[in-house]
């Protein structure tokens, strides 16, 4: 009888190759297996050496994967998963401690509604800490983050949260002065948002007024909002407690669509498939 063992290859040597696969980068797998790149090119080369081909194109920047690299990765990741799901399930808990990063906007706005649900998803072990003002890094460890962008990040774990619709909103206050708002003060925002010069491009309506306030935060620009003091630039998504409750209006029926949102992105150390497929169903 053949011995199967000397018929596989090592399972770090497969390991590597999924984590160069999905990342793109021998450095970025590297950084997530935890050994260096020099360690990781060599076991990409041990591996094509017993299975006798090639899996990575090596350019001056970057990897790709060869025509029999492509047709192997759907099953390595299949195997991956079987085996950390039946490890779980067999030796783990099942319901692992959660970290959760984002920024106090979407904490306050987004996270604080479904605590609930999300500490019963960690096994009543859930720690939220605030992002830093301006670190969009994403490093992939035990670590699940929620950031701004397109979801192109490496991550084998992410979803967007919303579709990120933006509207002018006020203050039932200001509303009640009377006339167009395009008349009234304007909030302004710093980040990754499209801004009032953004909405005038897409939607008309003259000049752009200067907004005489600006934070750089959008819970403060969200709390301004509330007390009257302008109209505001809202994501829709995040101000819809607000908007229900009526402390404040959508001004009109125009949105503006926009192309990037929150998503919430996590490594396999950050939590089980079990935990992010009840993750996923918060979102939805």
């Amino acid at each position: 009888m053949p011995d199967r063992n000397n018929s596989l290859p090592p399972l770090e040597w497969i390991r590597v190759f999924e984590a160069a696969a999905r990342c793109g980068s021998f450095t970025a797998a590297a950084a997530e297996t935890g050994i260096t790149q020099s360690a990781v090119s060599q076991r990409i080369a041990q591996l094509e050496k017993r299975l006798g081909t090639t899996l990575f194109h090596r350019h001056p920047r970057a990897i790709t994967l060869t025509i029999e690299g492509e047709a192997w990765l759907p099953h390595v990741g299949s195997a991956l998963d079987t085996l950390r799901d039946s490890s779980q399930a067999l030796f783990g808990s099942g319901r692992r401690p959660l970290t959760i990063s984002a920024s106090q906007s979407v904490i306050d706005l987004w996270l604080t509604p479904r605590l609930a649900a999300l500490t019963e998803i960690a096994g009543g072990q859930l720690a939220v800490q605030t992002m830093v003002l301006g670190s969009h890094d994403a490093p992939e460890d035990d670590v699940i983050r929620i950031r701004y962008g397109t979801g192109d990040w490496p991550h084998p774990y992410k979803l967007p949260l919303y579709p990120e619709n933006i509207a002018p909103i006020a203050a039932p206050a200001l509303t009640a002065r009377g006339g167009h708002w395009n008349d009234w003060p304007r909030i302004a925002c710093s980040g990754p948002r499209p801004g009032w010069p953004d909405w005038v491009a897409r939607f008309g309506g003259g000049t752009t007024p200067v907004p005489h306030l600006r934070f750089d935060t959008f819970l403060s620009a969200l709390g301004a909002a509330r007390t009257g003091s302008g109209v505001l630039l809202g994501s829709l998504a995040l101000c819809q407690d607000d908007l229900a409750a009526g402390r404040l209006e959508h001004l009109g029926p125009d949105c503006l669509e926009h192309h990037a949102t929150y998503w919430i992105i996590a490594g396999q150390e950050a939590l089980t498939r079990a935990q992010w497929a009840d993750l996923t169903d918060i979102i939805a």
